[in-house]
């Protein structure tokens, strides 16, 4: 039977994996356990025991915790920011229980800024995590959470100053200092190297990989001055020779064929002039300059934002910058919340082998390594030896991935090297011409996919669709294999007689899961409207399968020009419910079919929640108003331009139609004033 023990060791193993570090019904702190001496929860001045503390930086966290979720919160009648305060409530709810500790504790010791924890539930996966600020004097309810990772050391300031004051954190004001350093290095890549857009990314790629070397020193970039052949090879050859050192040397188990590959790529950069050349402004060749730049202002982002593919957004701004929009090459990078949100939807494990069949700057791979190595953390059942074996196992080989753009793969190589991956199982191929036998023997059982963009033009180029990138990753696929692929709208649609004719193959051969319509302003630089597509390799699609689809255009991000889409602080909550209703943790008939509806589906259906959404709530007779005015409004618009033919008026009638027009416009604007009752006789509909 799950009771509330089932809940406390949920809660305890949750804090620990966000570095936390709580104790039982009491604390480790002084002056907090003094308080806790007259905290009892029924208001005798007796001691209380709150299921854990823990201090996390210069807050303290207090935890009340209740194994059913019906034991939540009691609210005060018609509010959902003032909690109940009575004994009953404190001593019956998570949330009211967690609140009567922390407001003790601010009031009687140095701690006035405390976040109380009210969590119930004994499913790891549909627990309710409820934060809310306290002060001495008052508190703030805040959105649900799925973790304790906001409120880690590392983490806790940044939430505190962006979801509690409203403020920006320092994470998105790292973003914007990173950004505004792309912004300058572009420029100074451009006016002292004049380099093409291609071989900018290529510069950045190449002194990052330099700068992991533990041998290489910027110093000994000299501008090919010197008594000794060393000091005088040129600074890109020192670079290069870096980079072969580094990728052979240090970094484990690189097979020699991808080693030379990846240097290929950045010859170019040895015997360039204009790079190493000591230059009359900088007093130094371009290359050291560029150094030293990137050292001081980019390494340490790039590097310790686990998070965010930091080296994505430096070449998406690349692109801005020179003008480029990626439409050409069919270039749509993934923001970070959409591809843990894929590998959320697929359930990514450890044990899993991930493939990413046109992987760009490596993000999924990127994402699924970060998810793997957290989980492998988490577990209690094993020694640190074997965690940081499997660990090694999952960089070495877990992760797959193949990218047909040369620049693109040397940045997905590079950024997967600087993240850790000792082997970096990516290759420089055309997804689209891999023998689907050959790509079986890998047993991928998780594939994520960004394909290129409207590359299907005509007749001649119909098989580089979507659909056929699908259908090619799907075929490849382990069988059961879990496929998450983002792409436009159209695609679900299937307008051309090939694209029909794919969609009716992956049935017969591929189950589809269901499909999430994303914010329309995700790809906001490239213009166009994403869905999320999920299904399952090698099993037919069942006839009375009921898919998922889902209306997710409200996902709590909101477009800031200068830093691109931000969370307005309810993604994670709106993220959770939406993976709540993809796993079955809510009930159907719970659920409103504006955010999703379940239905079979055919080949020639549309695969989009728009498709089979059927607004069933009755109009209002505010609503049935409104739709009049606006008919009428439109009618007299048209008569007024000379269009009275649209609704069968002759030039003959226009003038009396405007002069009625204006009777009615006037009549309605009149209604509007009173009410419904006065306007109808009996005053009923």
């Amino acid at each position: 039977m799950l009771t509330e023990k089932t809940t406390d060791h949920i809660i305890y193993s949750l804090m620990q994996q966000a570095s936390l570090k709580p104790s039982a019904e009491k604390s480790r702190i002084g002056e907090v356990q003094e308080a806790l001496k007259t905290a009892s929860k029924r208001l005798t001045g007796k001691a209380g025991r709150p299921e854990f503390i823990a201090l996390s930086g210069d807050f303290l966290l207090v935890v009340e915790d209740k194994a059913s979720t019906d034991r939540q919160a009691n609210y005060i009648s018609g509010k959902q920011d003032a909690l109940l305060m009575d004994e009953g409530s404190v001593t019956g709810y998570a949330e009211n229980g967690a609140l009567h500790y922390a407001q003790h504790i601010a009031q009687m010791t140095n701690f006035k800024k405390v976040f109380a924890f009210g969590c119930s539930g004994t499913n790891p996966d549909m627990m309710k995590i409820r934060p809310i600020f306290v002060t001495e004097h008052n508190y703030k309810i805040m959105p649900m959470v799925r973790t304790f990772n906001d409120f880690a050391p590392a983490s806790i300031r940044d939430y505190y100053r962006e979801k509690v004051l409203g403020g920006k954190s320092e994470r998105a004001m790292e973003l914007e200092s990173i950004l505004d350093r792309a912004k300058q290095l572009h420029e100074d890549l451009r006016n002292y190297g004049q380099l093409s857009e291609q071989e900018k990314p290529l510069v950045v790629s190449a002194i990052l990989l330099a700068l992991s070397c533990k041998t290489f020193k910027i110093d000994q970039l000299s501008c090919g001055e010197g008594s000794t052949k060393e000091e005088r090879l040129s600074d890109g050859e020192k670079l290069c020779n870096a980079i072969e050192f580094h990728v052979k040397k240090e970094v484990d188990a690189m097979p020699k064929e991808k080693v030379e590959v990846l240097l290929q790529h950045f010859q170019f950069i040895k015997h360039r002039p204009l790079l190493n050349e000591r230059h009359p402004q900088l007093g130094r060749s371009p290359l050291r300059y560029f150094s030293e730049y990137i050292q001081s202002k980019v390494l340490a982002s790039i590097v310790n934002n686990v998070a965010d593919d930091v080296l994505g957004r430096f070449y998406g701004e690349f692109l801005s910058y020179s003008g480029g929009d990626g439409k050409g090459l069919g270039i749509v990078l993934t923001p970070t919340h959409i591809t843990q949100l894929m590998a959320d939807l697929v359930d990514v494990k450890p044990e899993d082998v991930v493939f990413d069949p046109t992987c760009g700057t490596a993000s999924f791979c990127i994402t699924a390594m970060n998810r793997m190595l957290r989980k492998i953390d988490s577990r209690t059942d094993i020694l640190r030896n074997e965690r940081e074996q499997l660990k090694l196992d999952v960089k070495r080989n877990h992760l797959y991935g193949t990218e047909s753009n040369d620049l693109m793969f040397s940045i997905a190589t590079t950024n997967m090297i600087l993240r850790g991956d000792g082997k970096s199982n990516l290759i420089l191929a055309d997804f689209l011409k891999q023998d689907t036998f050959v790509l079986r023997e890998h047993h991928f059982t998780v594939g994520l996919m960004n394909p290129p963009y409207s590359q299907a033009k005509n007749k001649d180029t119909q098989h580089l669709s979507e659909l056929h990138f699908i259908s090619h990753l799907l075929d490849c696929m382990a069988d059961g294999g879990r496929v998450a692929v983002i792409v436009p709208q159209s695609t679900m649609v299937g307008k051309t007689k090939d694209d029909k004719a794919q969609k009716h193959y992956i049935l017969d051969h591929h189950t589809l899961e269901g499909v999430i319509t994303c914010n329309p302003q995700t790809f906001y630089k490239v213009g166009t409207n994403p869905v999320i597509a999920v299904f399952t390799a090698h099993q037919p699609h069942p006839a009375k399968k009921r898919c998922k689809f889902f209306d997710f255009k409200d996902d709590g991000y909101s477009l800031n020009h200068h830093l691109g889409m931000l969370d307005d602080g309810t993604h994670d909550e709106k993220v959770k419910y939406l993976l709540d209703c993809w796993h079955d943790y809510l009930d159907e008939s719970e659920i409103h079919t504006s955010f999703m509806v379940r239905s079979t589906v055919s080949a020639d259906d549309e695969w989009l929640h728009s498709y089979f959404y059927f607004n069933d709530d009755i109009p209002s007779e505010d609503d049935f108003r409104q739709a009049m005015a606006d008919y009428l409004s439109f009618e007299f618009k048209m008569i007024v331009s000379g269009r009275g033919y649209l609704f069968g008026i002759t030039k003959n009638e226009e003038d009396h139609e405007i002069k009625y027009s204006d009777m009615v416009a006037e009549d309605l604007d009149l209604a509007a004033k009173k009410p419904y009752s006065d306007n109808k006789k009996g005053g009923k509909k």
